[in-house]
């Protein structure tokens, strides 16, 4: 990948796994203009470049992300609705360019998650978060609405228990979110690092084109009512996948009791 200079942003690459810190710990990693534009531009790099295999979001300091930036949301309550929508159309891309990100992507949450930082986590593939981590869609304790983060958010948890938070606005202890399906995993803090890597540990068994075209599968798939169309389409992908050089090889890995050329790489 192209060297490319961050100021709110650290890359950290372990052979195929790039991590990437949120660097802004006297703030939370809340959000502004700077880290919203480095966030985009980093997933777009991250996504062109065919020697990053799984991607890791994770903030420094004591918080994952708390949400938007104080002296941001100052600025936008003094601007009319054209710079405010500009500013809200920089973050929604933000979110589509990590949640369609075609590595997969894994949050590791700890501290405070808010706001924006729910949004982060549920936009990734796998989130896993340290039973000290606390979320929360809080907006509307502002006068506001998670309006960026909420397919998202609806993707995870339902428009039923959405409607309870983005009413609400209660902050969501690590338990609750995982019951909820806002993470799939609650560790001890001490356990965090080590249950993030035993996922990527998985993620790098599976074959990277594979794992694109599931991403794309779910997409395609998720709340389409079954019928000619739908049959037709999941018929068309898995019999595309089976043609790839990964497909042959993953069978053939599986026939010949052998590990694929992918696995572990």
């Amino acid at each position: 990948m192209k060297a490319i200079m961050y100021t709110t942003l650290e890359l950290q690459q372990d052979g195929p796994i790039t991590t990437l810190w949120m660097n802004r710990p006297d703030v939370h990693n809340a959000f502004n203009a700077k880290l919203i534009a480095e966030l985009t531009a980093a997933c777009r790099a991250l996504d062109a470049d065919p020697a990053v295999r799984v991607v890791i979001l994770a903030g420094r300091g004591r918080s994952f992300s708390a949400g938007a930036d104080l002296e941001w949301m100052k600025r936008a309550a003094q601007q009319d609705v054209a710079a405010n929508h500009a500013d809200a159309q920089a973050l929604a891309t933000m979110l589509r360019s990590l949640a369609e990100l075609r590595k997969p992507t894994v949050a590791r949450i700890q501290g405070a998650a808010l706001g924006g930082g729910t949004g982060l986590a549920v936009a990734c593939d796998i989130a896993i978060a340290s039973t000290e981590a606390m979320f929360g869609t809080t907006e509307v304790r502002l006068g506001l609405i998670p309006a960026a983060i909420s397919p998202y958010v609806l993707r995870a948890i339902g428009a039923r228990q959405a409607g309870r938070y983005f009413l609400t606005g209660e902050r969501i202890p690590a338990a609750r979110a995982q019951e909820l399906g806002l993470i799939h995993e609650a560790v001890a803090p001490e356990l965090l690092d080590a249950a993030v890597q035993q996922t990527v540990n998985a993620l790098l068994q599976g074959s990277p084109a594979a794992q694109r075209a599931a991403k794309e599968l779910i997409r395609a798939v998720d709340h389409e009512r079954v019928n000619d169309n739908l049959v037709s389409d999941t018929a068309s992908r898995i019999a595309h996948v089976r043609a790839t050089a990964e497909g042959r090889e993953g069978v053939a890995a599986f026939l010949e009791k052998r590990t694929p050329d992918w696995a572990g790489k």
